[in-house]
Order: C-alpha cells, then sequence, then structure tokens
C-alpha cells in the first residue's frame, strides 16, 4: 500500500527513468497535475510535448487530445493514460456524414474545433481552439461561408463575433458544458451575488449571455488569478475550481453547476499514470501515416491564420 504522496514520488522517479514526459489536462485531477510536466488546454499541451526532450508522451486527458499530440510529434511515442477515455462531442460526426455535408455546401470553408478525431481533420480547411476561434474565422480573407463543426454554442459565440460572415452549424456540442442552465446561473447569482461568473464558450448561449467573463479553461484560469475580484462562479469542468482553491487561497471559488463533471475526463486516476510510467498500462496512440499528414495539414493552417 503507498500513499498518495508515495505514488507521485514514484512517478516522478519513473518518468525520468524511462525518459516519459507527461501532459496534464487541465479537467485531471489535481493529484495528477502535480505529477505533470506541462498541464493546460489541449491543443497547448501538444505543442509543448512537441518541444519536450523526452522520446515518450503520457497524454492524461482524452483520446483526441493524445491524436494531436501524434499528429505533432510522430517522432515520439504517444500513450493515452486510459484507453476507455474518450470525448462525446468528438464523437458526434464521423466522416462520411461530414463529407456529406462539404458536398452540400461547397462553399463553406469547413473550421473544425480541435475537440475532434483525426480522421475529421482529414477533411477539414482548418483548426481552431475555443481561444483562438474568433481571430483565425476572421483571418480566413476572402471566404466568408463558414461550416463550424462539432460544437454549435462555441460556433454561435464566434458568429457573435464575426457578424461579417455566415455561419452553418452542425447540431453538436459538450454534454459536460450542456449541463449548466439559466436556472444554474439564478441560483448561483443569488447565492453568491459579489462574485463574477466565468464561463466557457461551449456552454448554452443564455448562459453565456449571463456571464462577466466567456473564454477557454486557460483563459478562465488565468482570468480568476490576475482579477482584483475575491469571489468567482465557475461555468466550466469542476476540476477548475479545485486547481484555482490550491493557487489562489485567498480567493472563493463556486461551482455553476455540480454536475458540470466531465465522466471521460475523470476516468484516469493516478494508478493509471503510476501503471502507465512503469510500462503496465495505457494505450500507444497509432496513427496511420495517410491520416496523420491530412489532419496535419488543417492544424498547420490553424497556425498561419492564428498567427
Amino acid at each position: 500500500m503507498m500513499t498518495t504522496r508515495e505514488l507521485q514520488d514514484e512517478i516522478i522517479r519513473l518518468k525520468k527513468e524511462n525518459d516519459i514526459c507527461i501532459l496534464a489536462h487541465a479537467y485531471q485531477s489535481h493529484e495528477i497535475l502535480e505529477v505533470a510536466d506541462f498541464t493546460g488546454d489541449s491543443y497547448g499541451l501538444s505543442k509543448q510535448a512537441a518541444t519536450a526532450p523526452q522520446k515518450n508522451v503520457l497524454m492524461c486527458g482524452v483520446r483526441f487530445m493524445a491524436e494531436t499530440c501524434k499528429i505533432l510529434s510522430p517522432d515520439k511515442h504517444v500513450f493515452l493514460s486510459n484507453s476507455a477515455a474518450g470525448c462525446p462531442m468528438a464523437e458526434q460526426l464521423d466522416v462520411e456524414l461530414l463529407q456529406s455535408l462539404k458536398d452540400k455546401n461547397p462553399d463553406y470553408t469547413v473550421v473544425a474545433y480541435i475537440n475532434t478525431t483525426s480522421e475529421l481533420k482529414t477533411i477539414c480547411d482548418v483548426c481552431v481552439t475555443s481561444s483562438s476561434a474568433v481571430k483565425i474565422v476572421k483571418n480566413i480573407e476572402q471566404l466568408t461561408k463558414i461550416l463550424f463543426i462539432p460544437d454549435c454554442n462555441l460556433g454561435a459565440w464566434v458568429e457573435e463575433q464575426v457578424p461579417e460572415k455566415t455561419f452553418k452549424f452542425v447540431h453538436g456540442g459538450c454534454p459536460t458544458h450542456l449541463r449548466m442552465s439559466i436556472a444554474d446561473v439564478e441560483r448561483a447569482k443569488a447565492a453568491h451575488p459579489a462574485a463574477k461568473l466565468l464561463v466557457h464558450p461551449e456552454c448554452l448561449a443564455e448562459v453565456s449571455k449571463a456571464a462577466d467573463y466567456i473564454g477557454s479553461t486557460t483563459g478562465i484560469i488565468d482570468y480568476a488569478k490576475n482579477s482584483t475580484d475575491r469571489e468567482f462562479i465557475i461555468g466550466t469542468e469542476n476540476s477548475i475550481l479545485q486547481h484555482l482553491q490550491y493557487e489562489c487561497p485567498e480567493k472563493s471559488f463556486y461551482p455553476l453547476s455540480k454536475d458540470c463533471v466531465c465522466h471521460n475526463m475523470k476516468l484516469t486516476t493516478l494508478m493509471d499514470v503510476y501503471n502507465c510510467v512503469k510500462g503496465a498500462g495505457g494505450e500507444e496512440i497509432i496513427l496511420p501515416d495517410d491520416i496523420r499528414t491530412k489532419a496535419k495539414a488543417c492544424i498547420d493552417t490553424m497556425l498561419t491564420l492564428g498567427e
């Protein structure tokens, strides 16, 4: 039997011994973040992995994140810490359905949220993250018609800020963020009237419209850390509350909804990480070369337009 601290110490020893870089998405538990080399949002982690010196990468997150790491680091061994950890939003569309939408809308540019499978990215024009979507869509010059997939809430938020372009959406979104309602907003504000409401753009439009700040996971964290306000209602996955409580013990953080929990993210445990770094767990991500190179094209376009 090992304590949490003993398990963490052994993970840190083994990752160095086995040349492993550990990436932890911000929705992971704090005990996992403490053993990670890098923490943050999905695309930021992939960029860190690409420049890290280690030849092995362990993603503590969900499958599309590990795939993105492999796309950007083809010469590295990339592992997903728990093979069952998927993303319902990333799986809402398949290649056949998207291709039929493209055929029906040939004059539309397909803008794909990073939360998509590698296969889907192969037939998209450009990828976006929640923090870069507005800038990138604005920078798609001469192309005024946008087919935004798969999150229609994030897409509608972008549409509001880029009114000069025409948008079409697919009915999709994040089940975790969709659990939060305007009734949750009213309850939380009544209980904490002095608190600022910070939400992710994957939330329903009526929830976002009530917010004091709308932004990516990293944006929410940075806003709360840098703000002079002392109380915050957090409208994204509830792990963020725990991380902020550690980083800002002088401030108070409240969940917009106790039900805003990503069950796929919660599949990964500290013991999963331990088993992975000792070579007894996880799943290595293998992508066919044609899928990897085609998927990378829309990520490269994202980098170009995001400059």
